[in-house]
């Protein structure tokens, strides 16, 4: 059975900084497109980051976080990252990682097979 499992989330100040960590077990994880999505109470879930499979040079953002967040995978561990700088009241939200059998690399929630429980991430202004 795939799993996700998202951590490091929590309550940091604006301008502070926090790093999230998915463990992905069950699946090809080095084959596999990589998402970082989110949810603000009453908003839909929106689009992160993402990234490709070894050797697609696929990387890329929202406009929202992009020179600010960055998203990365180490195929060894079986773990999506995001590096969250600069964190401003606007990015509190659930996180969500997220993970696509397809051949290409997903920015739309709806292309994403699997996704973990979430984690929170409040910041404070």
């Amino acid at each position: 059975q795939v799993q996700l499992t998202e951590s490091g989330g929590g309550l940091v100040q604006a301008g502070g900084s926090l790093r999230l960590s998915c463990a992905v077990s069950g699946r090809t994880f080095s084959s596999s497109a990589m998402g970082w999505f989110r949810q603000a109470p009453g908003k839909e879930r929106e689009f992160v980051a993402r990234i490709g499979w070894v050797g697609t040079g696929i990387i890329s953002y929202a406009d929202s976080v992009k020179g600010r967040f960055t998203i990365s995978r180490d195929d060894a561990k079986n773990a999506l990252y995001l590096q969250m700088n600069s964190l401003k009241p606007e990015d509190t939200a659930v996180y969500y990682c997220a993970a696509a059998s397809k051949f290409y690399v997903p920015t739309k929630a709806g292309n994403y097979d699997t996704w973990g429980q979430g984690t929170q991430v409040t910041v404070s202004s």
